[in-house]
């Protein structure tokens, strides 16, 4: 031991060393690597990313501590074109012996392959140059910090910086702001020289951002700044732009204190060569036009249709093809009405949304005929898109049930079919995929097969018998989706055939951030078309009764002569029903009994075809702002009810019912679920810069039977696992509970689960995340007793499965590509001493792939 430590130390030593001069070796002599920044700000150091982030260097980037992307950088050659020559001249020959090969031109070509320049251009594609310390960028960070500060409030602050050597080719840059004391506003008063608008600016000043007594903000006076500009252009004042808003400040070191001054003078107005100073009009619109099938204003003259609708004049170069009423439901510029940029941003986006039409053009022009100057006409452009359009597409899927898949679509839009902006859509969709989820006898590729038809009719309004504007006023967005889809399913689990079918209503708030959506009905039947086919998907179960029948078994007719095992199907169907008539040595109190038992409910309950007829409720809100906004937070909340209409329709009609098998029952011959069911899904995300940001989920639901039904049906039970869940378990194989997910799909009616994960760039389109994510799914208030399974408390919390990892992305901008490892942290179907930490291993790694952020 003795004799080893020393080798250790010695290695350690050399690695360091080789390590510490690899980072540097692209730095010049006499340069310095950019290590840190440090800011200290009235000598307290300063870690706010925002403010560090001013900054116009930075260090170079760095994986765990460690700056991988300059080691890419550092191992790619400096001249790979210069190595390439001075490797055909290092041997006489060498060069000769290679054209008797190649051309001059296929040897030049070959220096600058990827064999020979490729990777190293690769590397420093990937990779980053290693940051120098320049004195001219640490300047102009001097500047930019002492703006930061100046437009806080601390108008006297100094700026300095140095550099230090912190090592061979290493520096350090330090910036040492003194603050002073901060400036407050002492005062605000105004001069405001059209009377009209001094009046208009009274009307909010109690909503002005600058108040007497708060610090000095300069983001306070562009925010006043807009606001003001935004309540004048609401109020009729056409002309009004954010420039013409100013301040004067008169500055009073003494007391640090501001004295502002909001001025706002007449507008300046073009006459001939001269400029003349005009006060502002509030302005009125006289007359809206709305043309359509127009593209420019050099249409009008050819207008060979028109119309007038309360008060707005409609005009088409063709025969007008719209209802006056449908495109009044999206225009809200009314003649009378002062001019308003809410009102046009409003039109604008309710037309857009009608997608029949392309952008609308809006435009205004003052009234001639009003010798009063005071009015404006507005002309609406609109242009059709086309009436009819075909959109065939492919797409290549994967998801936690189907590991590969090809999928094809062909839709049909019909537009303004019934000349009210409804737009019909009709689909046919067809899949081929491969599972190795379920039973494949012939051992072919694609063992899936899909195929469907879909309907939908968008109405740009609520269709309902009654008024709903009052409450879904035109502003929400309003529209109603009518639907219907028949879907055929081959070799996937019991092949099914679904029926489907509802109409539902959307709206939104005018910010877009609160979203609504009820469906008054939404139909689903479910027919299982190979219900034969059950323990050949199902195998544990199967595999379970094998055992059991070794035992219990005494009807030579449910067993296979040549293998011994159980028939499936005949032999499975009869042995569970010889044991649970009392014909073997079970008895309702053996746990055997009871494993069949529930093996039986769990195949009657997915062999029998199903009927859904539900209502819900959902809200969603997101204060995402933009694509590229990465600290928000999304909140849904959503409620169904499902049975109710059918159970009422049932007993009002006074329709002929019969129990199913599992004693539920039957309307039309058919068993229909009977629920309710509500969950609520949390998402925050927060940017700390440079790339890097942490995001949270948290997600609760819980489907709770009733009345017609004993359980939940398949489709809307909840399952754990899979890439977008719980990483560390396979989708379907973990819980319900501490059971160990012993059933092939395993599925219950409560979920909880909490995700996290740290996101941050690894170089170029490479990005990373470090994961851990809690949850697991119970039985509760259903037909499963098993307290295993079973939600019974607080207590039941230590059933909660921890997954983590870590997770390799790449970003092709219009969507990330994602691989996360996860491990079984915290495993509940272990023995409570064994839970922890057992799981992680690169042995037991759950590999996950798909596309996009798991949440």
């Amino acid at each position: 031991m003795r004799n080893i430590l020393p080798k250790i130390t010695l290695l350690f030593v050399i690695g360091t060393i080789i390590y510490s001069c690899s980072l540097v070796k692209r730095v010049p002599e006499n340069k310095q690597l950019l290590v840190k920044n440090e800011i200290y700000a009235n000598e307290k150091l300063i870690k706010e990313e925002r403010i560090n982030n001013i900054l116009t260097q930075q260090p170079n980037n760095t994986f765990f501590k460690y700056p991988l992307r300059l080691s890419l950088y550092n191992m790619a050659k400096k001249n790979p074109d210069s190595s390439y020559n001075a490797w055909l001249d290092k041997k006489p020959n060498r060069r000769q012996n290679l054209k008797k090969l190649l051309s001059d031109k296929q040897i030049g070509r070959l220096g600058k392959s990827f064999v020979v320049a490729g990777f190293s251009n690769f590397l420093k594609k990937t990779g980053e140059p290693p940051v120098i310390i320049d004195k001219k960028k640490a300047e102009k960070s001097k500047e930019r910090l002492y703006g930061y500060y100046y437009d806080n409030g601390y108008l006297k602050n100094t700026v300095s910086f140095k550099i230090d050597s912190v090592g061979n080719k290493r520096g350090k840059v330090t910036y040492t702001v003194t603050t002073g004391n901060p400036y407050k506003i002492d005062s605000l008063s105004r001069e405001i020289e059209t009377p009209e608008i001094d009046s208009l600016y009274q009307t909010e000043e109690k909503k002005s951002f600058i108040k007497p007594g708060d610090q000095y903000l300069y983001s306070n006076f562009d925010n006043e700044r807009k606001r003001i500009t935004k309540h004048f252009r609401n109020s009729g004042v056409y002309h009004f732009q954010e420039n013409h808003v100013k301040y004067e400040a008169i500055q009073n070191d003494s007391v640090q204190k501001l004295a502002i001054i909001l001025k706002i003078e007449d507008r300046s107005v073009k006459m001939g060569d001269t400029l003349v100073k005009k006060p502002f009009t509030i302005y009125k619109i006289s007359q809206v036009n709305i043309f359509t099938n127009n593209t420019s204003r050099k249409e009008n003259n050819q207008v060979k249709d028109s119309v007038i609708f309360k008060n707005y004049n409609f005009f088409s170069t063709g025969k007008l093809q719209y209802k006056p009423k449908a495109i009044l439901n999206s225009v809200f510029i009314e003649k009378g009405a002062l001019f308003s940029d809410t009102d046009r941003a409003l039109t604008s986006k309710s037309l857009n949304n009608l997608n029949v039409f392309n952008y609308p053009n809006i435009e205004y022009i003052e009234d001639p005929n009003d010798s009063t100057k005071t009015s404006l006409i507005t002309n609406i452009y609109l242009v059709n898109k086309k009436k009819f359009a075909w959109r065939p597409s492919i797409d290549l899927t994967t998801s936690d049930i189907q590991q590969f898949g090809i999928s094809g679509r062909m839709s049909f839009t019909w537009r303004n079919v019934f000349r009210r902006a409804e737009n019909l859509e009709i689909s046919t969709r067809g899949n081929i995929g491969s599972s190795k989820d379920f039973a494949n006898p012939n051992n072919v590729f694609f063992n899936i097969f899909e195929y469907g038809v879909d309907a939908k009719l968008n109405i740009p309004r609520i269709f309902f018998p009654l008024n709903t504007k009052k409450i879904i006023k035109k502003e929400m967005f309003p529209s109603t989706q009518i639907s219907a889809g028949l879907t055929n399913q081959k070799n996937i689990g019991l092949d099914k055939q679904s029926l489907s079918g509802g109409i539902n209503y959307n709206w939104s708030t005018t910010n877009g951030r609160n979203n609504f959506k009820f469906d008054l009905l939404n139909i689903n039947y479910v027919r299982n078309l190979n219900a034969a086919n059950y323990f050949n998907v199902y195998k544990t179960s199967y595999n379970r009764l094998n055992e059991l029948a070794a035992i219990y078994n005494l009807n030579a007719s449910n067993i296979d002569p040549d293998t011994n095992d159980l028939l499936i199907q005949t032999g499975t169907l009869g042995f569970m029903l010889d044991v649970l008539s009392g014909a073997t040595s079970l008895t309702a109190n053996d746990q055997d009994y009871k494993t069949i038992l529930s093996i039986s409910e769990r195949y009657i309950r997915l062999v029998e075809d199903n009927l859904i007829v539900s209502s819900s409720f959902a809200f969603n809100r997101s204060t995402k702002s933009n694509i590229n906004d990465k600290s928000y937070y999304n909140f849904k909340a959503r409620i169904e009810s499902a049975g109710n209409f059918l159970s009422l329709l049932g007993n009002g009609l006074n329709l002929t019912k019969e129990e199913s098998a599992a004693g539920n029952t039957k309307l039309f011959g058919i068993e229909y679920a009977q629920y309710i069911k509500t969950e609520v899904d949390f998402v925050k995300q927060w940017d700390f810069g440079k790339k890097n940001s942490l995001a949270m989920r948290t997600f609760a639901g819980i489907a709770i039977p009733y009345g017609n039904a004993k359980s939940i049906p398949f489709s809307r039970s909840y399952f754990a696992g899979g890439s977008n869940d719980n990483r560390g378990w396979q989708a379907y194989s973990l819980g319900p509970g501490r059971s160990g997910g012993v059933n092939d799909f395993n599925e219950a009616n409560l979920k909880l689960s909490f995700s996290t994960e740290y996101r941050f760039r690894v170089g170029g389109n490479f990005h990373s995340a470090v994961f851990v994510d809690v949850g697991n799914i119970w039985n509760f208030l259903d037909n499963v007793e098993d307290e295993r399974y079973t939600f019974t408390g607080i207590k039941s919390l230590q059933d909660l499965a921890v997954g983590s990892g870590i997770g390799l992305r790449y970003d092709f901008d219009f969507f990330v590509f994602r691989i996360d490892l996860g491990y079984k942290t915290y495993d509940p179907a272990r023995e409570t001493s064994e839970r922890w930490f057992r799981g992680i291993n690169f042995g037991k790694t759950v590999l996950n792939f798909g596309i996009n952020y798991p949440f």
